[in-house]
């Protein structure tokens, strides 16, 4: 972990057959390489049942991350950095003013992946309709929308993986990036729609600070319908 990194760890619940509940741990600003090694620690310390299951919260530098779907012709053509990774999905972008979750979950249903994605839509649908946008479910399409007369607009990404039946990767919500930073990819592999932003789509600038809590609190309440706690 980077040493400049600020770190605040909050328990909710100790987990088990052990422990019983959900953690979470607040990272701040955190290098995605530094973050990925950390989800592939807690990812096996869950597995074995050595750590409760956690929700990792934290925004990154600007960094491009391609999932194992990713096209030649998605990647961004001016030379910029992409990390591929393990996890489904496309090419994607993660920025700071981005809140980027990374839920390592013992999976009560290992094979029900798609049950897992889902819950992850409803609460940051939960999320965005708090803030007054009518943000939905794509069928076609993972992640969070909105769709309206000004066109389908993505706001929030999902890409996860499963293994030993606990879950890692997992969203990134638009909170207020620098959404020209899409321009210079195929995001999600999508050409026919826009990325968009809280900030954008209510017209003031909206702060991490003020969407986290109620991030938390959907997010746990749908961890835990899915996680074996």
């Amino acid at each position: 972990m980077s040493s400049a990194t600020a770190t605040q760890s909050d328990s909710i619940q100790a987990y088990s057959p052990k422990f019983s509940g959900l953690a979470l741990k607040k990272l701040g600003l955190v290098d995605y390489e530094s973050a990925l090694e950390l989800q592939r620690e807690f990812h096996a310390a869950v597995a074995d049942e050595e750590k409760p299951s956690t929700l990792l919260l934290l925004e990154h530098p600007p960094i491009f991350t391609a999932g194992r779907r990713t096209l030649d012709s998605e990647l961004p053509t001016d030379g910029s950095k992409v990390i591929e990774v393990d996890r489904g999905g496309k090419i994607t972008f993660h920025g700071p003013g981005q809140i980027v979750g990374y839920p390592i979950v013992k999976l009560r249903n290992p094979n029900d992946v798609v049950g897992f994605v889902r819950e992850l839509e409803t609460a940051l649908i939960g999320v965005c309709n708090e803030f007054g946008l009518n943000a939905e479910r794509y069928c076609e399409r993972s992640g969070v929308w909105l769709r309206d007369e000004k066109g389908d607009r993505k706001i929030a990404a999902i890409g996860i993986r499963v293994a030993r039946g606990v879950t890692m990767h997992g969203f990134a919500l638009n909170v207020d990036p620098d959404l020209s930073y899409f321009d210079r990819i195929v995001p999600c592999g999508i050409s026919d729609a826009q990325v968009t932003s809280m900030t954008v789509e209510l017209n003031r600038k909206v702060e991490i600070a003020e969407v986290t809590p109620v991030l938390e609190r959907y997010m746990f309440e749908a961890l835990m319908k899915v996680g074996h706690l």
